[in-house]
């Protein structure tokens, strides 16, 4: 067991120690600062924009760059959906595979598009290879992208600067970004035993009767699973994803696809003090996220360490909660790996959620109804300064200071706009089409466990879906036909485009106006934001504004089931 902590603490150290590093090197990019890649990627990039019909780097203002992210994102969906729909015609399927039902190409393709990744198919029994690497491969970039470049514009807003080119933003976050670290990554999986190739499935023999035969899927998978996880994208080549042997081989890979999850956006902090030059109070909010994030671990991993009570009576002794789990992982990187993939919006799996102890869904849900531990690609950066946004308004307040941020005043506006983001979209799309659903329980939901457990996979559906994370509890029948499975693939459907699009738009309205205000002079009466009184306060605000939105589901589901469990229930 004391091995498990330790590779806990030494995988966290390690993305501390990334941190700087590629932190500096992300503000270097997005500042236009030179760069040892800028030799190859300058004629690149200028190659692309003029593709692309961009002839000048012209700044935006926050509706001309919500414009340009939608129409491109609308773009890249009807692209997606030529090739989903007609990859029966496609080359690169070696089984065959006809086109899915257009309600579960809709979800796909909505799913992708806004980088959740959220899967009611079975990958490799679904869509061919061309489907899978040149369709959704190619949306773990643009997505990822398109997240990132949000986030970038919302950090140059806040800090004066203004927001820049979408289009420019988008490029430079794939080519200097995500597909350099892409490329380094997919050598080393294959190295490590993920194949990459296009030819069709194995048959062989099973071990149990020589008689029998069984088609081992293979497929082009290194270089789709590390952009997978370094993207935040979380859409697994398998049905199984990253618990299949083939996307996941081994303690390496896992380790790899754990940093890989959190290394860029727990890195954008550091790049937002880069650019505001106040790297003390970036370091102050990484520290408040990284404490919330232990603390998160620390629970997950003691439940599933003592593991279920009633399980350990008929064995006769203490043993770890193993269901679910692969023997090559164990309960701690498997439980790690489940409270980073919930917290930075990934949604990759190496083990099934729904089988962890009530403390793990209590945890899950929690990083999925926050959205900042570590948060989605790019927008988890700006939803964690929308709070500290709150934060200097509510505590200005309180003492009597003027609500300033970077030098800037905190008016009407903005805390309209932060606390519309932060408080109302996100309840909207998640416990309105919960309550429909869970009124109608045989009809739509197709829930597999009635009681606590039920009604938190429902929830945990919906709030997956608009934390644009992707999990899921599991057990609903959202890959069956209609009504259960028209109804999941149409109802998430809106609560993807409402989690995703209705806060890019709030996020960067809220940066252009903080970027179009006055600088005012630090005073005495000015509340500072880079101390330690400040950021603990910040961390209060987060947790009660999480706690009072959210906390009656919670109450209702992990946290009943925890109490059911221990009555032996």
């Amino acid at each position: 067991m004391l091995q498990g902590w330790i590779q806990i603490a030494l995988t966290i150290l390690i993305v501390v120690a990334i941190t700087p590093f590629l932190g500096e090197y992300m503000a270097r990019v997005y500042l236009g600062k030179p760069t040892v890649l800028d030799s190859v990627l300058n004629p690149l990039e200028r190659s692309l924009l003029t593709l692309m019909g961009v002839r000048s780097r012209s700044e935006m203002t926050g509706w001309q760059y919500a414009r340009a992210l939608l129409f491109s994102n609308l773009a890249m969906s009807v692209l997606l959906a030529l090739i989903l729909f007609g990859q029966g015609w496609l080359p690169f399927n070696p089984t065959g595979l006809s086109s899915p039902s257009w309600d579960t190409n809709l979800h796909t393709i909505i799913s992708f598009i806004t980088n959740t990744n959220q899967q009611h198919y079975s990958g490799e029994t679904t869509y061919g290879y061309f489907a899978q690497f040149a369709g959704l491969g190619f949306m773990f970039f643009v997505s990822a992208g398109t997240g990132l470049a949000v986030g970038i514009a919302f950090i140059r807003g806040l800090t004066g600067k203004p927001l820049g080119n979408f289009y420019v933003d988008l490029t430079q976050s794939i080519t200097r970004i995500l597909l350099p670290i892409s490329i380094v990554g997919a050598i080393i999986f294959m190295v490590a035993g993920m194949p990459e190739t296009l030819a069709g499935p194995v048959v062989v023999p099973t071990l149990e009767d020589p008689n029998i035969s069984q088609a081992i899927a293979l497929g082009p998978v290194a270089h789709f699973e590390i952009v997978k996880e370094l993207g935040e994208n979380g859409g697994g080549f398998y049905a199984i994803n990253s618990a299949h042997p083939f996307e996941n081989p081994n303690g390496l890979t896992n380790l790899i696809e754990i940093i890989s999850m959190m290394a860029i956006p727990a890195s954008l902090i550091y790049t937002y003090g880069a650019i505001a030059e106040n790297r003390k109070q970036a370091w102050l909010v990484y520290g408040m996220v990284m404490v919330i994030f232990v603390g998160f671990v620390v629970i997950t991993e003691i439940g599933e360490a003592n593991g279920n009570a009633a399980v350990n009576a008929l064995l006769g002794s203490p043993s770890p909660n193993l269901e679910g789990k692969e023997v090559r992982f164990g309960w701690a990187q498997s439980a790690l790996y489940t409270v980073v993939t919930t917290g930075t919006m990934t949604g990759a799996v190496n083990s099934l959620i729904d089988s962890y102890m009530p403390t793990g869904g209590f945890v899950t849900l929690s990083n999925l109804f926050l959205q900042i531990i570590w948060g989605g690609q790019g927008t988890g950066t700006a939803y964690l300064f929308a709070y500290l946004i709150l934060a200097v308004f509510a505590t200005g307040l309180m003492v009597g200071r003027t609500p300033e941020f970077l030098g800037r005043k905190i008016e009407k506006r903005e805390v309209v706009l932060a606390s519309f983001l932060l408080l109302l979209v996100h309840p909207l799309f998640v416990l309105i089409p919960s309550a429909i659903t869970l009124g109608f329980p045989d009809q739509l939901a197709g829930i597999s466990n009635p009681g606590f457990h039920g009604l938190g996979q429902v929830v945990y559906e919906y709030a997956s879906a608009t934390a644009n994370n992707g999990s899921g509890w599991e057990g609903l029948a959202d890959s069956q036909p209609a009504p259960t499975g028209l109804w999941w693939n149409l109802s998430a459907s809106v609560s993807l485009l409402g989690g995703r699009y209705i806060p890019i738009i709030c996020l960067l309205l809220l940066a252009d106006g903080m970027s179009r205000k006055q600088p005012v002079p630090m005073t005495v009466g000015t509340l500072r934001t880079d101390t330690v009184l400040f950021t603990g306060i910040t961390a209060g605000v987060v947790l009660i504004m999480g706690a009072l939105t959210f906390f009656p589901v919670l109450a209702l589901s992990p946290i009943a089931e925890a109490f059911q469990l221990a009555k032996g229930g």
